[in-house]
Order: structure tokens, then C-alpha cells, then sequence
């Protein structure tokens, strides 16, 4: 197995908490770590839409839910790593962030970016997650039903 696949998981994991941390959340980070490397725009950050799909009861056919848009951005570091963002919505400037701390994570800086970036937004997502599965557990109802006699 090559380089480029070994990262292929990890690289994974982290453009996916890149797409669904707050927008906000990640431009407070860059800013207090001093993210702002010099890049060059592989692609400028362009707003589209992609097709989402469903399942029934996540394990029936895939069906066409609608569509979601999106704002993506590539860019190359001085030093020559690529990094894509992808984000929902129109924030271009959350794009060119996940773009480059996608790009930063492949360089040298990669645990200080891990530490300072990325692990408080998977902190976030995870506690926002919990608190949602606690809301909708207290919402819970248990059916039960006695059981009859014959009559």
C-alpha cells in the first residue's frame, strides 16, 4: 500500500468535521492558532448543489431526497500540498478555510493543526450530538400490551 492510501481514512475523518463543524466555529480556531499560510487558488471557492439520497429505515433503496447546496475550494500551499473544502451553504470564506487546514494537515503542522482545529470541532459535534440523542430520548414512549385472557 502507497503513501497516499494509508491517509486516505484519516484525510477522511478530518474534511468531514471540516464539512459539518459551525462555520464560525472553524474561522475562530484559524484565527486563534494563527492560521494563514500563503496559498494559491486551485479552484476559488464556488457555490453549487449536489444531489442528496436517502434510504428508508437507512437500509431500503436509495432514493433522490433533493438537492443541498454547497460551496467548494481548492488551494496549494507555498510548499506544495493541495487541500479541497467542501461546505453546505454559501460561506465561501468557511471553504478556503477547510481547503487550507486540509492542506496544512498534510504537511508538518498536521498535530498542532489536529490540536488546535480539529479536535474542539469534534468535541463540538460529538457533545451536540449527545445533547440531541438526550432530547429525543426523553421524548421516548414505551408501548407495551397486556395480555388478555381468553374469552
Amino acid at each position: 500500500m502507497d503513501g497516499s492510501q494509508d491517509m486516505t481514512a484519516p484525510r477522511k475523518i478530518w474534511l468531514g468535521l471540516l464539512a459539518r463543524a459551525p462555520q464560525d466555529m472553524v474561522a475562530d480556531l484559524c484565527e486563534q492558532a494563527g492560521i494563514n499560510p500563503v496559498f494559491d487558488w486551485l479552484r476559488q471557492p464556488e457555490v453549487g448543489t449536489v444531489m442528496v439520497r436517502g434510504r428508508m429505515g437507512g437500509t431500503g433503496a436509495p432514493f433522490n431526497l433533493g438537492e443541498v447546496t454547497v460551496t467548494r475550494a481548492s488551494v496549494r500551499l507555498a510548499a506544495g500540498p493541495v487541500g479541497h473544502g467542501h461546505v453546505q451553504g454559501r460561506d465561501k470564506s468557511a471553504a478556503r478555510l477547510a481547503a487550507i487546514v486540509d492542506a496544512l494537515m498534510q504537511t508538518d503542522q498536521a498535530g498542532s493543526i489536529q490540536h488546535a482545529v480539529l479536535d474542539p470541532i469534534a468535541a463540538r459535534l460529538t457533545n451536540s450530538a449527545a445533547a440531541r440523542a438526550a432530547k429525543a430520548a426523553a421524548t421516548k414512549v414505551e408501548f407495551f400490551t397486556l395480555v388478555r385472557g381468553e374469552d
